[in-house]
């Protein structure tokens, strides 16, 4: 048994101080205590505290190469999300296999650097560069778990359909990389993906069509019928006012009043963005149990607008945390940020009855729902030991009254605070030093220079 002593860990209920965690050799915790085991002499001491790793339930891996690049505004243009997706479409006809993975590695290693420890790839980079599909349909799929392997971080894969344009329009030819022409092209994609899910340890499967404009809105509900009965689902609704406008004037419905009258949304579904949503959209997705995504630093990067958190929380809603496009990858910034956004509005600090807590359990628990993983418990015998620490030393944590750590971390720290991140038992970064480092930041550095 590998052992470790820290100064705290975080459960539930509140701080053990200290806490011993023994782990076996596959990572699985076997031992967890605030008094040490009877043999304990060989207890690696961590001066630091230790809370569940993060999950990122939603990424797109490709844009981690554009991300900054897409920052200069000219006065005499309007600069919004289309322009943005206009960038996007090129970085993504860019790239290759090789290049794919380098850069999705960078962006793993960084991940867990912050203190992620799973990612949701939302993943629709599916073709070649001229739109064939490649030997391996799943060539790229299989690209981005090579990637996270390298790094260490867990991954859930979700290849999605990917079909449209436009609501009511063909695919652009910038969206050649994207398409699956059809429902059988996409559950061919799916399978063979499965397929590949299967032959690593610590990476689970979802499925999910990339948005109503996107696929034929048949096809969505065929998609979500046809699909794994056991797997989450995911989809974007819309995060900018056109895409309402444009679902309202070809469905006739807004787009979350869509979903919930035509899919039998529960606590399967992970829908991304929800940005513009009324006041029965508020309550009944809410009332569903689905979970929404957010993505509060990309949704800010391209002026999408403030979800109405504070209206979802008071009806029971449920959400997760999302890194998109990669502009921002500390899940505290992206934390503090979902509560300053309803501050803003609302010129009132109580978000929150119970402050960090609330805000850190409940993403927690959504995002491991959208990894396809349900345990809720924050740390328990029998379960990976998976876990981001902070340094005890930072000043705001050197205070006698622990109960105020959580909220100390999620309100005042950075990345400088991280100690480490352990996956399943191991360190994967420690003293903010990612164990292969070098290796993957040599191959990044040939990708992004390929790519231009």
């Amino acid at each position: 048994m590998k052992l470790y002593r820290f100064n705290g860990l975080l459960l539930e209920e509140g701080w053990i101080q200290p806490c011993f965690v023994g782990v076996d050799d596959a990572g699985v915790v076997t031992y967890l205590s605030e008094n040490p085991p009877i043999d304990s002499q060989d207890a690696e001491l961590v001066k630091g505290l230790a809370v569940p790793g993060f999950q990122n339930a939603h990424s797109h891996a490709f844009q981690y190469a554009m991300a900054g690049l897409a920052e200069v505004h000219h006065s005499q243009q309007r600069d919004d999300f289309w322009t943005w997706r206009e960038a996007m479409y090129r970085c993504a006809l860019a790239m290759d296999p090789d290049e794919m993975e380098a850069i999705a590695a960078m962006l793993y290693a960084e991940m867990l650097r912050n203190g992620y420890t799973h990612v949701a790839e939302f993943h629709y980079l599916h073709n070649d560069k001229d739109g064939r599909h490649y030997a391996n349909y799943s060539e790229m799929g299989q690209r981005l778990i090579a990637a996270a392997v390298t790094a260490g971080i867990k991954i859930t894969l979700i290849p999605v359909f990917y079909q449209k344009g436009n609501f009511g329009h063909e695919a652009h030819l910038q969206q050649r990389r994207f398409i699956c022409t059809n429902l059988d092209e996409y559950f061919h994609l799916l399978d063979d993906t499965a397929g590949i899910v299967s032959q690593y340890a610590g990476v689970n499967l979802g499925f999910g069509v990339h948005s109503l404009r996107a696929v034929d809105h048949h096809n969505v509900i065929a998609t979500f019928q046809g699909g794994p009965a056991n797997l989450p689902f995911h989809l974007h609704a819309a995060e900018q006012l056109k895409e309402v406008e444009d679902c309202t004037a070809y469905l006739e419905r807004r787009p979350v009043q869509w979903l919930l009258e035509n899919l039998p949304v529960d606590e399967r579904f992970h829908v991304v963005h929800c940005t513009h949503m009324n006041d029965q959209e508020v309550i009944g997705l809410a009332a569903s149990g689905a979970h929404v995504v957010l993505c509060p630093g990309t949704e800010g990067n391209l002026g999408d607008g403030i979800f109405r958190l504070a209206d979802f929380n008071r009806y029971g809603g449920k959400w997760s945390l999302g890194t998109d496009s990669h502009i921002s990858l500390n899940p505290l910034e992206d934390l503090r940020w979902l509560d300053y956004g309803q501050r803003l509005a609302s010129h009132n600090r109580g978000t929150f009855s119970d402050g960090a807590l609330a805000l850190y359990s409940k993403t927690l628990a959504s995002g491991r729902s959208a990894m396809g993983n349900e345990i809720r418990q924050f740390f328990t015998v029998g379960q990976p030991f998976d876990a981001i620490v902070y340094d005890a030393q930072y000043p705001l944590l050197m205070r006698d009254d622990f109960s105020g750590w959580l909220s100390s971390i999620l309100y005042t720290a950075d990345s400088s605070v991280v100690l480490g991140t352990l996956v399943n038992g191991k360190w994967v970064v420690k003293q903010g030093h990612h164990f292969r480092r070098e290796e993957i930041a040599r191959r990044y550095q040939s990708a992004i220079k390929a790519i231009g």
